[in-house]
């Protein structure tokens, strides 16, 4: 079985994640990514690269080497000596867990001043239109400490690194904020939202229908916030669109 190289990051909140990284006989590069778990479930491979420069990148990010591991093609991960069968049945438990338990989330700005203060104006923005739709903001997802974790973070527009989690109880609006953070694309800023057990959310609403469902809603109910916050396109309303032209189809 192949053998990888694993790495971790620690959370300022406790909570970790891992990568590992094999050359294979081809020279062609693959990476394995998630929540620290006996399974790493997300790979990507890829040629043009050097494992040795993206141990650097990885580790310059704040990730440390922890050992040599094998990985089987389901992303079963065993350390030495450890019985592969073990494993194996501890990977299959997980799949008996629920799809989303809890949100870990993860914010490193290595950017410049200009784009820091972007970020801060932006942070402040949405903010602000969140605030327009109190209607829909319960007092538990206003209770949310990430809200004035990154109000503080980013006033004085420097670097910064940050960590938390949201639970069920503070409801869907800090996952959206985030999302949007991250849907935004700031440069050098690395906003990474994963579940429970590993997986990396993406900025596509559609697409997570389970977390939604997870939060006690769907993608139409949150829809006004979400096209507020710009993860969604506006519907277009083609009554309303053709009120004012004459009727010319006869």
């Amino acid at each position: 079985m192949a053998v990888w190289a694993l790495y971790r990051y620690r959370h300022r909140d406790g909570s970790s994640k891992d990568w590992a990284v094999i050359t294979h006989p081809d020279g062609s590069i693959s990476t394995r990514w998630g929540k620290t778990a006996a399974r790493l479930p997300s790979v990507n491979t890829r040629n043009g690269v050097r494992q040795f420069d993206i141990e650097k990148q990885k580790q310059a990010k704040g990730y440390v080497f922890v050992a040599e591991v094998t990985i089987d093609n389901d992303g079963n991960v065993a350390f030495p000596g450890q019985n592969q069968n073990h494993v194996n049945q501890q990977a299959e438990n997980e799949h008996l867990r629920p799809l989303v338990e809890t949100l870990y989330w993860h914010i490193d700005c290595k950017a410049d001043h200009d784009t820091c203060v972007n970020l801060g104006n932006e942070v402040r923005r949405m903010l602000g239109d969140l605030q327009a739709c109190d209607d829909r903001v319960t007092q538990a997802e206003q209770d949310w400490d990430g809200w004035q974790q990154l109000l503080a973070l980013t006033l004085n527009a420097e670097q910064f690194t940050q960590s938390g989690q949201i639970q069920q109880a503070h409801g869907v609006m800090p996952w959206l904020f985030l999302l949007a953070l991250k849907y935004k694309g700031f440069a050098d800023i690395d906003i990474d939202i994963a579940t429970e057990h590993s997986r990396e959310l993406s900025a596509d609403l559609k697409a997570e229908p389970e977390v939604l469902a997870f939060f006690g809603t769907d993608l139409d109910s949150v829809r006004p916030v979400a096209e507020r916050l710009g993860l969604l396109k506006p519907k277009l309303n083609l009554a309303l669109a053709m009120a004012d032209q004459d009727d010319s189809w006869f």
